[in-house]
């Protein structure tokens, strides 16, 4: 395949921004990750749509990036062209009824963004997502949840677009949302929007509930250092970095990646870090906790290989 050619085909139909050899550790929370052999921002969905449909005709590799949290990208990178969906940021409010409101957001907004405007609009249900990171698209795909909450239970229906660029919509039932998953993280499938549906509730209460559950985030979690989010999805009955906790693996390090000495279930980049170096603490992790407790560990991250 002939990238110059993908490249000058981007610039003369005006798909928007690209780069070539995108460092993906600029590009990810983790801060990990060698280079994409193309990475571009589609301005809006009809570019995406055309995008897409030139890579399926010519057979470019493909894969998509919202925010870059929860992912972990390989340290020699990929040859592939990465859709980064930031612009992807349509947002519309409409009366749901006398107690409520749908709102139309973009996939690639920011999840913590929204549940602020949300709160501030004097709508609620979206307080739990305050302190997640990442972008609605990447947490309604993984079912984002915390304090007891889940992007599940607010999703009307998402939008997505598939390889050969058709749109169409999926509505809870179809996308089979689980704990942290759903059927909407298939290779090959594009989240455009979803429409959440919120509660009629009171701003001041919101923005407290807001600023408490940010608060515990900021005692609990290492959130001073670039990591992926938790590392591994809670077993039933027991947090995941319980189990690593107890199983003596806190602090462990492996060249500049940590199992975090403040929350064994994050895997900290002290500056450096390489992908395997993760990937080896997380092997360690499930080995460990196998033999001791008898619980087989979960990846609730992504890997790009």
């Amino acid at each position: 395949m002939n990238w110059l050619q993908l490249e000058e085909w981007i610039e003369e139909n005006r798909i928007g921004a690209w780069q070539a050899m995108a460092p993906l550790a600029e590009f990810t929370s983790w801060r990990i990750g060698g280079p994409a052999r193309l990475m571009v921002w589609p301005e809006e969905e009809e570019k995406t749509a055309t995008l897409l449909r030139y890579c399926a005709n010519f057979g470019y590799p493909l894969r998509f990036l919202g925010a870059g949290t929860n992912l972990l990208a390989a340290d020699e990178g990929l040859e592939e062209l990465v859709i980064q969906t930031g612009k992807l940021n349509t947002l519309e409010w409409s009366p749901d009824n006398a107690s409520g409101v749908l709102l139309r957001a973009g996939a690639g907004l920011s999840l913590a963004w929204l549940a602020e405007r949300a709160a501030q609009q004097g709508y609620q249900g979206l307080e739990f997502a305050a302190g997640i990171p990442g972008s609605l698209g990447g947490a309604v795909a993984m079912n984002a949840g915390a304090f007891g909450g889940q992007i599940s239970d607010l999703i009307q229906f998402v939008r997505v677009m598939d390889a050969g660029a058709n749109i169409r919509k999926i509505d809870s039932a179809e996308a089979a949302f689980g704990y942290r998953s759903s059927n909407l993280r298939s290779a090959g499938l594009l989240i455009l929007s979803a429409v959440l549906r919120l509660s009629q509730g009171k701003r001041e209460e919101s923005l407290a509930l807001i600023r408490e559950y940010l608060a515990s985030r900021r005692q609990k979690q290492p959130l001073e250092l670039p990591s992926g989010g938790s590392v591994f999805r809670n077993p039933a009955g027991e947090g995941a970095g319980r189990y690593i906790d107890q199983a003596g693996l806190k602090g462990l390090r492996i060249g500049n990646a940590q199992i975090s000495p403040k929350h064994a279930n994050f895997i900290v980049n002290l500056g450096g870090a390489k992908a395997e170096d993760v990937k080896q603490l997380m092997d360690i992790a499930r080995q460990v906790v196998r033999e001791k407790s008898g619980v087989m560990l979960e990846s609730e991250i992504v890997i790009w290989n």
